[in-house]
């Protein structure tokens, strides 16, 4: 089994012991995502460019894994590869944003 096949095996497992599945529809896991990378989010408040750096690690890993396992669970419900569609948006991008436009620049696709 591979490490991604364990950790979605080791969220599911969790889940269900606790009966939690009948919670874990697309709206309310769409809604944790949103509401943990807000946390996460929280982390960088009030930090100026100096020092957005200097975030606890703890902290970010503990919010990281919320996100990261909140979005396997949503992609695990509608039976998504999270790989593929991963390539799948970089490839979408890649056209959105051809590098002799978009290299060094922060503007939006529509805006090059």
């Amino acid at each position: 089994m591979d490490k991604y096949q364990q950790v979605v095996k080791a969220l599911l497992q969790f889940r269900d012991d606790r009966d939690w599945e009948q919670f874990h529809d697309s709206k309310n896991l769409a809604l944790a995502i949103s509401i943990e990378a807000a946390e996460l989010n929280e982390l960088f408040l009030w930090k100026n460019d100096s020092n957005s750096e200097d975030v606890k690690l703890e902290k970010l890993k503990e919010e990281l894994a919320d996100i990261l396992s909140f979005s396997l669970l949503l992609a695990e419900k509608h039976q998504l590869n999270i790989f593929d569609i991963v390539l799948e948006k970089i490839q979408k991008n890649n056209e959105k944003y051809p590098v002799e436009k978009a290299k060094g620049t922060a503007k939006k696709y529509d805006e090059l």
